[in-house]
């Protein structure tokens, strides 16, 4: 019998779904999948600096996935509010503690055993929405159309039954005994799962798209958490609702697995092209401030251009890199060689590594 949207879906089933077989084609799309996670995943472990790639690629999950959301800030406001964050906008500090709660779930992972529990996914969704509210305790939470307003899901509720929901969740993750299915198979299971359940009054997009990133870390897929999947929903935003739904509606787990494979696939490929761009431009980024700074030369500014693009005098001298005197000349210097370009934003002004800006907005 078909789930009534208007009806709290507190039968939901737990996971793994019974009788679900996978096909010929789930096998392909799973085999290609596993192979470019793979790739991408030996490239990150062959970095002499991988947490300096990451951090920028992080802020760039944290504009996608938030913009799902329709929280939306502009690629300069969000890398000039991670410069001077006490001076962003409202949107640009909810884009950084997106980025704030990826971070702290992967410490609490690596903390407690390797588990992702509970505790771990309240505590992200805190972070995401910086309060202290947790499990959904309210009835008349529903979800609706955003063009009509009819309902088009009304997930369990409320707090007994949904800590209940996400018990059995937290089993399927984390022991290995409970199915023999494959990690990125269980990861397509996990995401319509949560959502599902949707345990949170706000931010359970957010918190579903890290546990992502976290389970292929927990899994040992990849040794950081440097694959999302936020870019390819925004492009297929309505595939991705409507297949939640047929999940829901008539159990089509076919298509929706389908969907996340392909999502993983296509990630996976861009985002090993997007790193090794981001090495080929800062290697040749160093030969060129070593051609222009000659003997003062500096690693840390190069590191620290790769990490915070909008650089200014004062963040040189905050992260002691250099002297106020010597910090402008630098940026003066790499400005007029065109390394970097110069901005004047009210009385500040930055110096970005505008290469960087460039290659990170390309897909």
């Amino acid at each position: 019998m078909m789930q009534n949207k208007d009806i709290p879906y507190n039968d939901l089933p737990n996971l793994p779904p019974v009788n679900f077989v996978e096909s010929v084609e789930i096998f392909r799309h799973l085999s290609k999948a596993s192979r470019y996670i793979g790739e991408l995943n030996g490239l990150c472990a062959s970095l002499p600096d991988p947490e300096l790639l990451i951090s920028t690629i992080v802020l760039q999950e944290s504009k996608n996935s938030s913009a799902i959301e329709n929280i939306v800030t502009t690629q300069d406001e969000l890398y000039k509010a991670a410069t001077e964050e006490q001076t962003a906008s409202h949107t640009a500090k909810e884009v950084l503690s997106y980025r704030e709660a990826l971070y702290r779930g992967l410490e609490k992972i690596r903390s407690q055993d390797n588990l992702i529990l509970t505790n771990t996914m309240v505590e992200i969704v805190q972070t995401v929405t910086q309060n202290t509210s947790g499990i959904r305790n309210i009835p008349g939470t529903t979800l609706k159309n955003a063009i009509n307003g009819e309902v088009i899901y009304t997930p369990p509720c409320c707090e007994e039954v949904l800590r209940e929901k996400l018990a059995s969740l937290e089993r399927f993750m984390n022991d290995q005994e409970i199915s023999s299915l494959d990690p990125l198979i269980k990861l397509a299971l996990i995401h319509y799962q949560f959502e599902a359940i949707h345990p949170f009054a706000d931010g359970n997009g957010r918190t579903g798209r890290i546990i992502n990133a976290l389970y292929l870390v927990q899994q040992e897929l990849l040794s950081l958490p440097v694959l999302y999947l936020s870019s390819y929903i925004i492009k297929h935003k309505t595939l991705y609702y409507q297949l939640l739904r047929e999940v829901t509606e008539t159990n089509n787990w076919h298509d929706w697995i389908m969907y996340i494979l392909t999502a993983l696939i296509e990630t996976a490929q861009l985002t090993t092209k997007k790193i090794r761009n981001m090495l080929t431009l800062k290697n040749a980024t160093e030969i060129r401030m070593k051609e222009v700074l000659g003997t003062a030369f500096s690693y840390d500014l190069l590191q620290l251009m790769f990490t915070l693009p909008y650089l200014k005098i004062e963040l040189l001298e905050k992260k002691e890199i250099a002297h106020r005197q010597t910090a402008s000349i630098w940026l003066k210097k790499l400005s007029e060689s065109d390394i970097l370009r110069p901005q004047k934003i009210g009385r500040t002004t930055y110096f970005i590594n505008y290469k960087l800006m460039e290659l990170l907005a390309t897909d």
